[in-house]
């Protein structure tokens, strides 16, 4: 695939809050916020992230920004559009075996078109077999800085489907976590998708929006806090994440300390924290942009 695609790696460092709200809920744990049952750490997953990426992109709209990987929306129907479009002979089964050029054909087709595949890849051999593509951005779980106690909270439901009497219910939520995802964008990846620079800089834009276009009662207020993009000279890089991430410290105050010597009182907003980018004796060839 020919594509005027990024030629830089990136690696981001991404600071988000929520308050009195859930966050990411736990199918498996009655849709309590998710933890780490070890640590107590608030952890919402990286598919998370890009839902609500691909729903601010969805928003956003324009050519080439369709999103492939939409709510009660299948797939196939999709995949199968592309096999028509580029004049590609159907497979007899799912998964069936093609040429590689009739599935690059079909891939190119997809990324073209949409936004999501050409930033975060897709599983495309779910009906007729156009492969699958490894996307050029990929994100970490996000993590809470500190220990998140979560709380049910019981209520009442009044608006009741066939009985006149209410019903009660719960609400899962966390009073205060500020959230640390990391994020890596590669350049190498980026070619086999097209994913561009006017790309990235739509990513990095929804990172900072997004939250504003997903409100709902069960997640409380959400905001993006602090977005840090490194940015590398060289299409391999000029340095390890890691320690470009090491460069991102998030502290508490000492205006938070609690009662008691030594002690802190629980964080309930970004107030408490502080938030620090190393910028001294930068390795030669990295750039750092602090959005926000």
């Amino acid at each position: 695939m020919v594509h005027d695609t990024i030629v830089n790696r990136f690696d981001l460092v991404f600071l988000f809050d929520v308050r009195d709200g859930n966050p990411n809920g736990d199918p498996d744990a009655g849709n309590l916020p998710r933890t780490d049952p070890e640590t107590g750490h608030g952890i919402v997953t990286d598919v998370c992230l890009k839902r609500k990426v691909r729903n601010y992109v969805q928003e956003v709209g324009g050519e080439g920004r369709e999103i492939f990987i939409r709510e009660r929306e299948p797939l196939n129907p999709k995949i199968l559009e592309a096999q028509e479009a580029c004049g590609v002979p159907a497979g007899k089964q799912s998964g069936a075996k093609r040429r590689k050029q009739e599935i690059e054909q079909m891939q190119e087709w997809l990324c073209r078109r949409y936004y999501d595949i050409r930033t975060f890849g897709a599983v495309l051999s779910t009906g007729q077999n156009a492969g699958q593509l490894r996307g050029p951005a990929q994100f970490t779980f996000a993590r809470s800085v500190e220990p998140v106690v979560p709380a049910q909270h019981t209520i009442t439901r009044v608006a009741d489907v066939d009985k006149e009497e209410g019903e009660m219910g719960r609400k899962n939520t966390i009073p205060y976590g500020l959230y640390r995802a990391h994020g890596f964008v590669s350049p190498h990846l980026a070619e086999r998708t097209g994913f561009s620079d006017d790309d990235l800089e739509l990513l990095l834009q929804a990172l900072g929006s997004m939250f504003d276009l997903d409100r709902s009662a069960a997640r409380g207020e959400m905001a993006a806090r602090r977005l840090v993009v490194f940015r590398h000279q060289s299409r391999l890089g000029n340095a390890h994440a890691h320690s470009l991430f090491d460069r991102v410290s998030v502290e508490r105050k000492e205006s938070s300390s609690g009662d008691g010597e030594g002690s802190l009182r629980p964080a309930r907003s970004f107030a408490d924290y502080r938030v620090s980018v190393d910028q001294d004796d930068l390795p030669k060839g990295i750039e750092i942009d602090v959005r926000f």
